[in-house]
């Protein structure tokens, strides 16, 4: 949690600086482009060229009748271009006109009536007047008919010598509309450009300025903005982690409190939680000490419960090892008088006689249900086992030995290592154990069923498997197996009443051994599985 909220914080923060970035950039990119566009409007006054708005410059139409108009080979002034750019007829320039000399004579006119003539074939001379007291980076061009005729720029190491716009140029340049608005074309080595074009006396006028500046300095501001963000969220990320693992100390103060709790054993025995949540983590005007208060709550409730089971089962374990122990007296009592009516020598009759076998064999499986509900009692109360060495493999041939006697219709196996393996615990227990597994084998199955018995040794345990080949256990009844009382419904037929104590001994008597058990069936297999601790000789000599 606290990852996905440090991510989260750090998240909105950086789409925060990514928006308040990009419009920073984008009004600053607004305002210089701005910036240049007037800095266009003024450079184009300063060409020469007619404002936005005003009719290109136009010879005056003095073929009226009655004027005097000069010859076809008279000189004219006026003919050259507002703009101050010096047009030609194409020969070389004649510097004594540029300088204020004689100008050049303008074409023939075409008589009266007739179609207008085509704009003049002049080609700039020079462009230094367009770009003269202008900005350094600007460029200068007269377009005809979609060709650049002449364009020119200052060269950039010397700032004075004017340059011819490359020829790769050209085709962005003539491709300005003449509308006297700004566009951004790329003049290829030049760079990125403002340009702007006007009509002057049948030429279109381009004049632009360069972009690149504006370009670096979005890209410096770009690159300071990243920094900042950078370092900003580098902050935030540091700042915001040791916030949050303040603010979530109380919480894991109160995570381990619950964590204490669950590792407690709450199935059984007597449990205390002497644990709460400490006082500072119960502030009910907080988020965290509302949780903590209300686990308090729930822990004296549990405990509560707990302390109430705790007392039942106290005295249930009391009333049931108070009544095995009370009944084993009546009950050998009448198992003793039953068979010592069956010895008399005089005359019983028949249903008397069956009776009295009736009592004693009832008596014998009271006596044994006693017993076993007197040992859960004892194992219940904790009580310590016999701990010594135990030979398993002795012990399973012994206790196959009477299961092969007492079910001679079953087919018994055993499946033993060469070598004894010899497990620390109590000696009459574990034979219970093995004796139980065997009884539940020989009861459950029809007569033919084949139970084989193994033992092996695996690491530090011992491996004590009785399997057999009857019809199973089912799945719904294989969950519930090691309690109390429990039975095997039809699908396990038996020859015998079954208490339903045997298992649960089972389970009761290696677990005191700090062992386990097991069971896995299928149709066609049914597997019991204990292991339990080997006998570590060490232990012995060194206690």
């Amino acid at each position: 949690m606290r990852a996905r909220l440090l991510l989260t914080v750090v998240a909105l923060l950086a789409i925060v600086l990514v928006a308040t970035g990009a419009i920073t950039t984008v009004a600053l990119h607004r305002s210089l482009v701005g910036q240049v566009d007037r800095q266009l409007t003024a450079s184009q006054a300063r060409a020469g060229l007619p404002p936005a708005g005003e009719r290109p410059f136009e010879p005056p139409d003095d073929d009226q009748p009655g004027d005097d108009q000069p010859g076809d080979d008279q000189p004219s002034s006026g003919t050259q271009p507002s703009s101050g750019i010096q047009p030609s007829t194409g020969t070389q320039p004649d510097n004594g006109a540029q300088n204020g000399g004689t100008p050049r004579p303008r074409p023939p006119r075409p008589p009266r009536g007739g179609p207008p003539p085509p704009p003049p074939p002049y080609a700039w001379t020079d462009v230094g007047p367009a770009i003269n007291g202008q900005p350094p980076d600007i460029v200068a061009a007269l377009v005809h008919n979609g060709v650049v005729t002449l364009s020119g720029h200052r060269d950039p190491d010397s700032r004075t010598e004017i340059l011819e716009v490359a020829a790769s140029a050209h085709a962005a340049l003539a491709s300005v509309p003449a509308d006297g608005a700004a566009h951004t074309r790329d003049l290829a080595t030049l760079g990125s450009y403002r340009l702007a074009a006007r009509i002057d006396d049948g030429y279109t006028v381009v004049i632009g300025l360069p972009l690149d500046p504006t370009n670096d300095t979005i890209r410096d501001l770009l690159i300071v903005e990243s920094a900042l963000a950078l370092a900003a969220l580098l902050l935030a990320g540091g700042a915001g982690a040791l916030i949050v693992r303040r603010e979530l100390r109380p919480l894991e103060r109160v995570a381990a409190t619950a964590a204490e709790v669950t590792a407690l054993p709450l199935h059984q025995g007597e449990v205390a939680l002497p644990m709460r949540v400490p006082a500072e983590d119960t502030d009910p005007t907080t988020e965290v000490g509302r949780v903590g208060a209300a686990l308090n709550r729930l822990l004296t409730h549990v405990s509560d419960a707990l302390a109430a089971r705790q007392a039942s089962e106290t005295r249930v374990r009391q009333f049931v090892a108070d009544a095995s122990h009370e009944l084993r007296t009546p009950l050998a009592a009448i198992r003793g008088y039953a068979e010592l009516t069956r010895r008399n020598p005089g005359p019983v009759p028949a249903d008397v006689a069956h009776a009295i076998r009736r009592v004693e064999s009832e008596s014998a499986r009271m006596t044994s249900l006693v017993e076993d509900l007197l040992l859960l009692a004892r194992l219940d109360a904790g009580r310590p086992l016999a701990d010594g060495a135990v030979d398993l493999t002795a012990m399973v041939v012994d206790a196959v030995g009477d299961a092969h006697v007492a079910g001679p219709g079953h087919h018994w196996r055993l499946d033993l290592p060469t070598e004894a393996i010899v497990v620390a615990g109590d000696g009459p227990r574990l034979h219970q154990v093995l004796a139980n597994l065997l009884a539940n084998a020989r009861t459950h199955t029809p007569p033919g069923t084949t139970v084989v018995t193994g033992l092996e040794a695996r690491n530090d345990t011992a491996v004590l498997t009785v399997t057999d080949d009857g019809p199973g256990i089912p799945a719904e009844l294989q969950g519930e197996i090691f309690d109390r009382f429990a039975r095997g419904d039809s699908s396990r037929s038996r020859a015998a009443g079954s208490t339903g104590l045997g298992l649960a001994i089972v389970a009761a008597v290696v677990g005191a051994h700090r062992g386990e058990v097991t069971v896995a069936s299928e149709p066609g297999r049914t597997a019991f599985t204990v292991r339990l601790p080997l006998f570590d000789q060490s232990d012995k000599t060194d206690g």
